[in-house]
Formats: C-alpha cells, structure tokens, sequence
C-alpha cells in the first residue's frame, strides 16, 4: 500500500479558520461602504497573484505544471495581450481565499445560516470544517421572488450595457483567480495545478462568451438578431427575448467552472438566475456568487439579478420545481436529472438544459501511436481523481495490441503521483471528494472482480497522516461491455454493465475489428464523450459518423473541451441542449416578425373591400 506524499503547506485548525472569518465578517460590516469598498488596479492585482492567472484553463486539459495550463487557456479563448488597454481598471478590493460565514444571497443581501446538516470538509484533511449550515427552505421562495423582481428591469438593459457589466465580472474573476483556487483546492482536494486551472478558466469563458466577431460559431452573434427584406414591401426582423428567472444547479467536480458556463450565457441573454451550488462544495459556489454579485453591482445592475440558495435534496427539488421559474439548467448525475425532468413534465414551456455524465469509450487501434494513446488513456480517466464527466471509464483495444498496451497503462498509472493538492512538485491526482465516494468505487471494483472482470490493477486507500480520502487508480478487464444496467447484485452482476462511476476506475476489453470497436463503444445509454487512436483516415471518418457521442475525439483523449465548440451528450448523458459555445441557444428564444411599410394591403382571391366600409 503506498502511502501519500504529504508535501502540504499546511491549513490552519477549524476554530481558528472560523474565528478569523468571523472577525474578518465583522470587520466589513462595521466599516463605512465607501472603505469597504477600496480599489485597487489590475496591475497591482496581477503582481499580487504571482502569475496564478497565466495559468487559466488547464483544468481542460490536466497535463500539470505551466505548460499545459498556459495551452489550456489559450484552448479556452485567452489570448496574451487582449487585456492591455483595460490594465487600469479597477476592482473592489474583497479577499476570496478564505471560505465565508453561510449565507444566502437574496437581492443583495446576506442571509446567514445556522450550524447544522450540510457540512463541507477539506477531503485532504477532514478535520479542517470549510464550511456548514442548516439550509432554509423559505429562502428557496424568497430568492424566487427577488429573481422575478429584478427580470424585467434586466431584461429592458441593451444586450451591450449587460455585457459591459459581464466585463465588469470578468476583470474581478482575474484579481481573484490565485485567491478563489486556494479555495477550491481545499474544498475539492484538486491538485493545485487544476484548482489554478479552473479558477482562471472564468475569464477565459467570459472572452468566449462576448465574444462579438461574425464569422464564428459562438458568442453574441447567437442573439444578435438580424434583419431583412422579404418580397414586395414587407421586412423582417428576428430578436431574442429572455426566458426569465434560471434555476442553475451546479457540481462538485467544476464548482466553478461548470455553473459559470451557465450562468454568464444566462446573464447576457437577459435572465436572472437563482443559483444553487453543490452541497459538497457550497463555499465555492457562494464566494462565486458574491464575486458575481459584486460586480453587477458595480455595474449597476438591480438587486436579485444574482440570488444563491444553498440546500441537499429537499432544497434543490423545491428550486427545480418551483412554479415562479422559467428554466433549469443542471450539470450533474443522470438520477437527478431524471427526477427534474418528472418534476417538469406540467412545465412544457419551461426550458431544461441538461449536462450529465457519462461511460465514455476510448478505442486503440492496431495503428496507433500507443504511446500517445497510453498517456492519454491514462490521462484522462484518472486526472481529477477519475471525478470528470469526461473520464474514459471504457478502454476498447484491438487485440494485436491489448497485452502490450494493458501493460503499458498499468505502469504509467501505477507511476502516477497522489499526494496532497498543494505539493510541490505537484501531485497528478489528490484526494476523492469524499469518504462516501471513495468507499463506492471500491466496492464498485469488488463487484467487478466477484462477477468475473480480472484486476489488472488494483485500487486501494493509501494511509494518510491527516486521515484523507485518497484512493489509488484501478483497472479492470472485462469480457464485454453492455448497455444494460447494474441488477442489483449477486450472480445477475455483469462486470461489463453500463454503469458510472466517479472514481478512478478503468474498464478495458479487446476487440477483433473496427466494426466491434464501435459496437463496444456505442454498448452504453450514454453519449458524451468517445475517442479513437488510429492512423486510419477510414477508421477515422466511420468512428466520427457511427459513435453515439456529443465529443467525438480523435487521437486524444476523452477528457477535454474548448469552450468554443458545443459540449454536450445523447440518452443518459444530455437532453440536446449543449453547453459550451451554444449555452446562448438555451438562454433565449428567438421571436420572428414582419412587417409592411405600404399602406397598400393586398386582397387575397375571393375577398372584396369597398371604401366605404371604414
């Protein structure tokens, strides 16, 4: 059993995290809102964060350490020296590195919450308490009111003032970046290079967003609207109008890289949003929303554009089903979204965007580069601790190659290094978010190997000084992969079943052919994310056109995407309503109109107006 490399930089007890912040909370309630809000420069900014924010966007591609996050921000749309002329900008001068005092945020304000059963942990330590409070239901219905307050006097701003006051968000979410990932490092157990990654991943998403230019596919040019002549004297026009108030229901994985990519779509379009984060991440998700908060209102945007609820189970489905809403846009598992989709089935107006999880396939070809294909198998379905809705969870590997290949990804994963989020050098993979979570996909792995699948390599919970929840990655080899689900255990278990699990955790098998390389990858009710590794251009064009799968890859993994292309998934993994670059579609609906500039109206065959009649 290997132990953790604990190279940590420490974290402070509970009592004295908790009493820092509530003195710090005093504090700023205390002072006069003219110091509370003291600015400082974007170059002051910059200094301070010692280039944490060049690092935007590794979280997309997770190779670890500058290079790959400086080509991870450049894939999600940051380019160098776009921000230049706005260098003297200024942000309020707000500390995020620490987790607040609980609150909702309704209309403005801070409504605190009291000690009680939604309690958030660091995973790399569990006695180090981030976060905990007794959700209130009534605050569902109070932060419903204060978003449909608010809606109509956003919605009336031009699309151009309220993507000035996105601006506004996009230079706070940069000063913040290297404060707001120390955050998310504690609350996640990422590994430092991709809480740094997500963290300045916001403002890469932003850029993507506003993005104003006409010959691409993504950015304000979806709710443009547009004008034009039709025949005789009629012109026409189309525009778009927004839904209203956006339920946004965020993850634990990307808490605030996923819900951002929701709500800023949902923003510009001319919505206001009610945002519940994740109950195991609720500190990321309401320093997110204050940051966002702070900035419309430096903008001066009204109270309640941004509202934030925090809940489990019983919050979440009152918010969802509420009936003052006009939409739900959730990232999460397929279970949930299933009751979402029951609790809406009366709301055939209200709009439902999904982004769910998936059995993502990766298929190895004879003709591969199987060391490129290794280290990108390996790659993707362990970094972030196997927690992506991306992660290859399937290998499919043709048989003249699979024993070299097998062999190879158990010592590349066997090498990898797990150890505490913020190491230096840095740690691959830090700890799983939870004890629950860890204890699940092991005994996954056990019903695997009890029902017939061969360990290849396997998965255990190393010791840990501070007692946190790491677990080393597993592989097993199954005979075959089927799309039916999990039975409910004993001899009916199919170590190939269509089942997902957050984890590291990799299923492999072989195949004969191309043809049952599709057929394995496509053996899943879901579609999200599907891979080849082959030199073969006919390989190649029959894979795109015959895998069930939003993300088609090829010759890279399964676990990465640009915010400039569509990201979504089929069956179990989406409802057609990708994110990415067309999150826009889902935020506004387009109203088509014409009209006549003569006051010469036609008569059709068999109508007759004398002018007499008027």
């Amino acid at each position: 059993m290997r132990a953790v490399h604990d190279r940590s930089r420490g974290g402070g007890a509970h009592d004295r995290a908790r009493h820092d912040r509530d003195q710090r909370e005093r504090g700023r309630h205390d002072r006069p809102d003219a110091d509370r809000r003291a600015v400082r420069s974007r170059e002051a900014a910059r200094g301070e964060e010692a280039g944490g924010v060049a690092q935007a966007g590794a979280l997309e591609e997770g190779r670890g350490g500058a290079e790959a996050a400086q080509e991870a921000a450049q894939e999600a749309g940051e380019q160098e020296g776009d921000d230049e002329e706005e260098a003297g900008d200024e942000v309020t001068d707000v500390r995020y590195d620490e987790p607040p005092a609980p609150a909702d945020l309704i209309a403005g304000e801070d409504v605190p919450l009291k000690d009680g059963r939604v309690v958030s942990v660091n995973p790399a330590r569990p006695s180090d308490v981030l976060w905990s409070a007794a959700p209130e239901r009534a605050n569902v219905d109070r932060a419903v009111a204060a978003a449909r307050a608010a809606a109509p006097a956003w919605a009336a701003w031009p699309l151009e003032r309220r993507a000035e006051a996105i601006r506004v968000f996009r230079r706070s979410c940069e000063a913040h970046a290297a404060e707001l990932a120390q955050v998310l490092l504690r609350e996640t157990g990422k590994a430092s290079w991709e809480s740094t990654g997500e963290a300045g991943a916001l403002a890469a998403k932003i850029d993507i967003t506003l993005d104003p230019q006409t010959d691409q596919n993504w950015g304000l040019r979806r709710i443009a609207g547009y004008e034009l002549e039709l025949s005789g004297s009629k012109t026409a026009a189309t525009w778009f109008r927004p839904h209203g108030v956006m339920a946004v229901f965020g993850p634990f994985n990307f808490p605030l890289h996923l819900p951002n990519g929701h709500i800023i779509p949902a923003l510009l379009a001319g919505n206001t949003v009610v945002f519940k984060p994740s109950d195991k991440t609720p500190a990321c998700g309401q320093l997110y929303a204050r940051l966002l908060h702070d900035a419309m209102t430096e903008a001066g945007a009204p109270a309640g554009v941004v509202n934030l609820v925090h809940g489990d189970a019983e919050n979440s489905a009152a918010l969802a089903a509420h009936r003052d809403i006009d939409g739900v846009l959730f990232t999460g598992s397929w279970p949930v979204a299933r009751k979402i989709m029951e609790q809406n089935l009366d709301h055939p107006g209200r709009i439902v965007a999904l982004e769910l999880g998936g059995s993502n396939p990766a298929v190895v070809m004879g003709d591969a580069d199987l060391k490129q294909a290794a280290i990108e198998v390996v790659r993707c379905a362990f970094n972030t601790t196997g927690q992506r809705c991306t992660c290859t969870r399937r290998l499919i590997v043709e048989n003249s190659v699979a024993d070299r290949f097998f062999a190879a990804i158990v010592e590349a994963a066997n090498a990898l290094k797990i150890g505490k989020p913020d190491a230096d050098p840095p740690s691959f993979m830090g700890p799983i978010i939870t004890a629950g979570a860890r204890d699940g996909a092991m005994e996954f792995l056990n019903r695997l190997t009890g029902a017939g699948g061969e360990s290849l390599l396997a998965m255990t919970a190393p010791e840990d000084a501070d007692g946190g929840y790491y677990v080393t990655p597993g592989i097993v080899r199954v005979p075959r992969f089927t799309a039916e689900g999990p039975s409910a255990g004993g001899s009916g278990y199919d170590a190939g079943c269509d089942e997902e699990v957050f984890g590291p955790l990799l299923r492999c098998t072989t195949v004969s052919t191309l043809d049952e390389a599709i057929e394995q990858a496509n053996a899943t009710r879901y579609g999200l994310a599907a891979s080849i590794f082959t030199h073969s251009s006919e390989a190649i064009d029959r894979f795109r056109h015959e895998a069930r799968a939003g993300c088609v890859n090829i010759n890279c993994g399964t676990a990465g995407a640009s915010s400039k292309l569509p990201f979504g998934g089929l069956g179990h993994s989406g409802n057609q309503r990708p994110a990415g670059s067309f999150a826009l579609d889902y935020c506004a609906y387009p109203v088509a109109s014409m009209s006549e500039t003569s006051d010469a109206a036609s008569l059709a065959p068999g109508m007759t107006f004398e002018d007499g009649w008027i």
